[in-house]
């Protein structure tokens, strides 16, 4: 690639920075870790973990710059067939969970675009939103079935919108009592008392929430060659990078501390769930009051997150299952009933597939008391499967690491192998760790719910290998 076409670090972080993101980061932040007290937690979230991850992340990446599969690719190159083949399960079947969220996400957009509020959605019986979410996934699984995706360009268009309705939300909320002084805003204490959370059950089983939403720069990989001088270029993005997510982390947090009063948000069980499933369509709501501009942007909001939720459940349905289906490296472990296509190209049975886990997931919570309460255990339900797949990240690092002398890199996060060795373990266990204190929860439902989900992916995983073990050796035979 020659030099005027090489990408700026300054603009590989903002690339970065609309790939890792999102405004639903900042409200789970806020619920889940009472208010602006997530601020010490982000900052900690930041330095110890973000920071190390990127720029591994940016080492992998250029040392496997012709690899176009991935992690799973890293995995092949450094620990074999077979490993591979586990890391690009697991980066399916974490879609699993994340499908049937897009689906019930989808839903609560549109109610909110229409009716405006959230009671109305919240209000309908949970087996009928169940049923009605579950004919939405059965609807773009044939999208899928079919090999279209109308809603492609449209994904490209609601995310870029998203982004900047996330940047333009802190802007207004920070000039709103200066527009319009006499609005009702939340007093904030910022004394260090005040900041220092509880360090309680409730804190370390919610900091998969953290990890889930900091998660995802491995999608940034193939660009690390790209960048002008990659040994210093990537860490200069991927640190401007991680400084971008913390400020928007911590000027969002203050925003919304602006408006909603934690007190309010942990006075009973359900006002938790319901600020969680409806927390972003307030803060947009309230936004508008601020400017007297009525349900504005509200309503430009939703209509942006339906798009977005709905296109990226098309995506997430057909995307990952080509990763793993299509890998000739690790064909061998998966059965060849998997394998058939239709006559437009799509893997059939695969979809079938996601639609019986995703949809029992689905189905399952039909007996949920509340529409709220399911969209808060999805959210749950997705910290804990997520960031799965971020373990393959820092096997691979640990195994590139192992491998110095073999595998050759422009860019190395650290030179000693010492250090590097010990931030790939350290992020490996803290992810471990943070998914496997998510699982636990008040509710015995929803424990139940995020400790069989995972295992029973995980057996799924362990016995398809077997039976194409048993196919293949029935046809040599």
């Amino acid at each position: 690639m020659n030099d005027n076409k090489k990408i700026k670090w300054q603009m590989l972080a903002f690339m970065a920075f609309s790939t890792v993101w999102g405004f639903g980061n900042v409200l789970n932040g806020f619920v889940y870790f009472n208010g602006i007290q997530v601020i010490f937690s982000w900052i900690l979230m930041f330095a110890l973990y973000f920071v190390p991850y990127a720029l591994m992340v940016g080492e992998l990446g250029s040392a496997f710059k012709n690899s176009g599969g991935g992690v799973s690719s890293w995995v092949f190159d450094t620990m074999g067939a077979k490993v591979a083949y586990y890391a690009g399960w697991t980066y399916w079947a974490c879609h699993i969970t994340y499908i049937a969220s897009k689906s019930s996400g989808g839903l609560k957009a549109l109610s909110w675009a229409v009716f405006r509020n959230a009671e109305k959605y919240d209000s309908f019986p949970t087996i009928y939103v169940q049923i009605a979410t579950l004919a939405v996934l059965l609807f773009f699984s044939f999208v899928a079935s079919r090999g279209l995706n109308p809603l492609k360009s449209l994904a490209t268009i609601a995310g870029s919108s998203m982004f900047v309705m996330s940047i333009l939300y802190i802007i207004m909320m920070f000039a709103a009592p200066v527009i319009n002084p006499h609005a009702q805003f939340v007093s904030m204490d910022f004394s260090l008392k005040t900041l220092l959370p509880n360090f309680n059950v409730g804190y370390f089983t919610s900091l998969s929430i953290l990890v889930f939403a900091v998660g995802g720069c491995e999608k940034i990989s193939p660009y690390v060659n790209k960048v002008e001088n990659p040994s210093k270029g990537f860490p200069k993005g991927m640190i401007s990078l991680a400084v971008m997510v913390m400020v928007c982390a911590i000027l969002g947090t203050i925003a919304m501390g602006m408006m909603f009063d934690p007190n309010l948000i942990n006075e009973s069980p359900e006002s938790f769930n319901s600020y969680v499933s409806n927390g972003s369509y307030w803060a947009f709501q309230k936004l508008g009051q601020y400017y007297h501009l009525g349900d504005t942007l509200l309503v430009i909001y939703a209509i942006c997150n339906m798009i977005g939720q709905f296109s990226t459940l098309v995506l997430s349905i057909d995307a990952p299952l080509r990763m793993l289906l299509d890998n000739e490296n690790t064909r061998e472990f998966i059965p060849a009933g998997l394998l058939k296509k239709n006559k437009y190209g799509a893997y059939i049975n695969g979809i079938w597939m996601v639609i019986i886990l995703s949809g029992g997931i689905i189905l399952i919570q039909s007996v949920v008391p509340g529409a709220a309460a399911v969209l808060k255990q999805l959210t749950k339900l997705n910290s804990v499967c997520m960031p799965l797949r971020y373990c393959w990240v820092f096997a691979a690092y640990i195994a590139l690491r192992n491998a110095f002398d073999r595998i050759h890199a422009d860019y190395r996060f650290v030179k000693n192998q010492g250090v590097a060795k010990f931030f790939g373990w350290w992020c490996l266990l803290i992810t471990l760790a943070c998914c496997i204190l998510g699982m636990y929860d008040k509710d015995a439902f929803t424990c139940a719910l995020n400790i069989i989900t995972p295992v029973v992916l995980t057996a799924l995983g362990l016995i398809l290998p077997a039976i194409a073990k048993k196919q293949k050796a029935k046809v040599n035979a």
